[in-house]
């Protein structure tokens, strides 16, 4: 053992974990200080309100809305600008919709019925893809239709095809832009961090503000989402072209126009077409959420039968949801695998010719066109799911409203009793003084200003409330994610069997994981912080796994030969030596658990997510509403910089 203090383990551990550990101690010292004043001062200072009550801020939003709607016709902003944009997205949406969901061009039904738009998904999957895929993918979408939620299905469809074109059309040209200008991505980057932090609830108020509650404002919040993906990715793909393909096609003189168009876009087109699936989920995920502004859609189903509890309604819609999902997600990730191999010609001509076919019937018969009703099976899952609920609750009442209990009185409430019943300025500076410390001083400047702004927001308390539910939720998220992470980074068979698992998680949008906790743990804070963990957990296993395998093999290996166990091994060298990626998941894993908490507003979550929610459906809190997406941008932005700040600190300290 004396040998190894010229070890690679001991010249390159000592550095991080000595600066990891007196920062600890630190905030450790700034949290007890805390907890002693919080024991005199409770209660004191809290900037409470109560019910329905408002304040000036939420008034002068109210009044704002007012102001915009009685001028939308007549102030040449709107008439010129904002209304134009409503109209073209409005007529470009309804034109989607009639092909494949609603009436179309005087008919009672829509241009394709179900048989052509099943055969047609079929078609193009095995076009892009494969014949395995383009059978999961007409089977899924046949699926929909035996749940008795076609037509929802073909609307969630058609919003979700709307918002993905549109997002391509403006968002690859700029990630090819970005790709090929520094100056560009150095412009964009920060934008898109900021659309990427906002939680996806918070792009609704402000948009049925200037375009209205409807498909419009539904589709331009799912645009906003989705598309950052597909820029970050196409310009990432412009970057990656392998170098001396770049320079061959200089050589021999090709000027901008054929490099990007003969070289760079070949070189980037898997990249882009990942961009474009990851488009894809990001819009479906964003469509469900959208109901909440009259959305047509699967999401609505699921939305209404969340707010009166009926969990059978909402397993059936949400299944749908993930079938959905499922298909449209490996239809893209085979397109992108898929390299140079093409399909079969003859299979495809008469796939091709099969197609044509049965779109021409389901145009022609009404059979066709509309799914059988007697085929419907949905009624039957609803049924089921209803009484599988009903027997989770009375039977395993005690074992699930003890846990519930439990968690919510040992952890839940003393960590919402510290932030919400603390002087507002207490909470204020214990929070920037613990950014100074395992940030930086910028973090502490952003954090002040954050907190600041929250305070103006008149929804201190509420903010609180829900800063304690994402920080319960993000402990246990690590958790799950270091524990899960660690096997996966030092197992390759665990690698194999728990990431294809990880991957289908993170094809599901939120509103899906609200509803078989709320079937176990009925509405409330407890059943939307669990839905928060199992939404968050993946990104920060993946995140973690990537970091353990990271580690050098080398530096491992003089571990183990030094007598070091397995449990100090990872302890005291693959956990040190992955702080970076520990502190990135904890920063991915805090995003995803706010967005979620904030959904959860819908099972009992109460909070800024109740407040965001009661805004849409009651004219009189639009402005409380409005207010409380702003305070969630607010905490999602002093998180972000806060977790990133302390990642960077901890890297440059590690490279010291």
């Amino acid at each position: 053992m004396a040998a190894t203090s010229s070890s690679p383990v001991s010249r390159t551990l000592p550095r991080v974990h000595i600066v990891v550990r007196d920062r600890g101690r630190i905030v450790l010292g700034i949290l007890a200080v805390w907890l002693l004043l919080w024991v005199f001062l409770r209660g004191m200072h809290t900037l409470a309100l109560g019910g329905a009550q408002l304040t000036s801020v939420h008034h002068w939003f109210n009044n704002l809305n007012d102001v915009i709607g009685a001028n939308r016709n007549s102030n040449p902003v709107f008439l010129y600008f904002f209304n134009y944009i409503r109209l073209f997205v409005d007529e470009f949406v309804i034109f989607v919709q009639s092909v494949i969901a609603q009436p179309s061009f005087g008919r009672p039904l829509p241009l394709i019925g179900w048989l052509g738009v099943v055969a047609l998904v079929g078609f193009v999957s095995y076009a892009v893809a494969n014949i395995r895929v383009a059978v999961l993918a007409t089977a899924g979408f046949f699926v929909l239709g035996l749940q008795g939620l076609w037509r929802e299905s073909m609307d969630t469809l058609a919003l979700t095809l709307a918002a993905v074109i549109i997002s391509l059309v403006i968002g690859i040209p700029l990630g090819i832009w970005a790709g090929l200008s520094d100056r560009f991505a150095r412009l964009i980057t920060p934008v898109l961090d900021f659309m990427q932090i906002m939680p996806s609830f918070v792009y609704l108020a402000p948009l049925t503000l200037f375009f209205l509650i409807g498909p419009a404002s539904a589709t331009i919040a799912t645009l906003i989402y989705a598309a950052p993906p597909v820029i970050r990715l196409t310009a990432h793909g412009i970057r990656s072209a392998p170098h001396d393909t770049v320079e061959a096609g200089e050589s021999l003189g090709s000027t901008r126009t054929q490099m990007l168009t003969k070289v760079l876009l070949p070189a980037a087109k898997r990249t882009i077409v990942l961009g474009v699936n990851q488009t894809i989920m990001a819009a479906l995920a964003m469509v469900t959420i959208a109901a909440l502004i009259d959305a047509p859609g699967l999401g609505k189903t699921v939305i209404k039968a969340l707010q009166t509890l009926d969990v059978g309604t909402a397993f059936n819609a949400g299944l749908a949801i993930v079938v959905m999902a499922i298909v449209l997600d490996r239809v893209t990730t085979a397109a992108a695998d898929r390299g140079r191999r093409r399909p079969n010609r003859i299979v495809l001509l008469a796939g091709a010719a099969a197609t044509v076919f049965a779109i021409w019937l389901s145009y022609t018969y009404l059979w066709a066109a509309e799914f059988d009703a007697r085929l419907d099976i949905g009624s039957t899952i609803v049924l089921w799911a209803g009484e599988a609920t009903d027997w989770v609750q009375s039977t395993l009442a005690p074992v699930t409203n003890g846990i519930k209990d439990a968690f919510t009185w040992v952890l839940i409430d003393p960590l919402q009793a510290l932030l919400a019943d603390s002087p507002w300025w207490l909470v204020a500076v214990a929070i920037v003084a613990i950014s100074v410390v395992i940030g930086s001083v910028r973090a502490a400047i952003v954090s002040a200003v954050c907190l600041g702004l929250l305070v103006a927001t008149g929804l201190w308390s509420d903010g609180m409330t829900t800063l304690a539910s994402t920080l319960v939720a993000t402990v246990f998220t690590m958790v799950i994610g270091v524990v899960v992470g660690v096997w996966m980074g030092r197992s390759q068979r665990a690698d194999r069997v728990i990431r294809p698992v990880l991957d289908a998680a993170q094809t599901m949008p939120a509103f899906v994981y609200l509803v078989p906790f709320l079937a176990l743990f009925a509405a409330s804070r407890f059943t939307a912080i669990a839905a928060a963990v199992v939404y968050a957990a993946p990104v920060a296993v993946k995140i973690v796994a990537d970091g353990i395998r990271g580690v050098s093999a080398t530096t491992v290996e003089a571990a183990v030969a030094s007598g070091s166990s397995t449990w100090q091994t990872i302890t005291k060298v693959q956990l040190p030596m992955s702080v970076r990626a520990l502190t990135l998941a904890t920063n991915q894993g805090l995003i995803y658990v706010l967005s979620m908490v904030v959904v959860g507003g819908l099972v009992g979550a109460g909070a800024l997510g109740y407040d965001v929610v009661a805004g849409f459906s009651q004219g009189q809190l639009y402005g409380k509403g409005l207010a409380a997406g702003i305070a969630i941008v607010l905490l999602g932005v002093m998180l972000d910089r806060l977790t990133q700040a302390a990642a960077n600190r901890t890297q440059r300290g590690g490279s010291r």
